[in-house]
């Protein structure tokens, strides 16, 4: 039987690795107030549903990630292959997982599954894919959540699913 993985030391491993890149420490993001609730409009089985994953993410033939405040995105068509599914991130120690099992961070397979079982309605063309690991919060809400935006709004997505790294 598989051993259980240690907790992964997110916050501590970032925090190493933009230091090595010559960041100053980085500041996380903190909300002063919670997210407002927002009910669904339409049962999960009617609704249209797009996929965000920050893990770096690309297909094969794609240009792979940057580390520093790469706010590019991935579009990654909903029947690729896990095998043409590729990752660059800047907490590249941590994508060993990933690389042996990218559902665990597509999971294109399991939504495909949800979708013919009737549990989920219909999938976006594309999943979107970012590299997470973005130093300026500035850059994020200025140039990366605009793009994602404006991907789910073109696909008519009704609800997404976000697969942090």
């Amino acid at each position: 039987m598989a051993q259980p993985h240690e907790p992964v030391r997110y916050i501590e491993a970032i925090t190493q690795r933009y230091a090595s890149l010559g960041y100053a420490p980085y500041r996380w993001f903190v909300a002063d107030a919670p997210p407002p609730f927002t009910p669904l409009k339409k049962p999960v089985a009617e609704s249209r549903l797009g996929l965000l994953t920050t893990s770096g993410c690309y297909v094969a033939g794609q240009v792979a990630y940057h580390y520093k405040d790469d706010t590019s995105i991935r579009r990654i068509p909903v029947d690729t292959p896990a095998d043409r599914l590729r990752f660059a991130h800047i907490t590249e120690n941590y994508l060993e997982d990933a690389r042996r099992d990218p559902e665990c961070l597509v999971p294109l397979g399991a939504l495909r599954r949800l979708r013919s079982d009737g549990v989920a309605g219909p999938l976006a063309d594309e999943a979107i894919s970012c590299m997470g690991g973005i130093y300026s919060q500035r850059r994020v809400r200025e140039e990366l959540i605009p793009q994602v935006e404006a991907v789910f709004r073109q696909q008519a997505v009704d609800i997404a699913l976000l697969v942090p790294m």
